[in-house]
């Protein structure tokens, strides 16, 4: 599986994107998924550009 989530470039206190759109109550911060998804065996593309590279490796695997 590969994921990536969007709004990770985001200013602190600004919300970008669905990850930041979803935030409840402080928590739920699109770095938090990202390492809610890195400690569940995903791997997680820091750009869009990257999915395809990264989904080519674990092919090639």
């Amino acid at each position: 599986m590969i994921a990536f989530i969007a709004g990770q470039s985001a200013p602190p206190g600004k919300q970008m994107g669905h990850a930041g759109a979803i935030i409840s109550s402080g928590s739920g911060t699109a770095q938090e998924k990202v390492q809610a998804l890195i400690s569940a065996g995903v791997r997680v593309a820091q750009e869009p550009s990257e999915v395809p590279l990264i989904l080519k490796e674990q092919l090639s695997k």
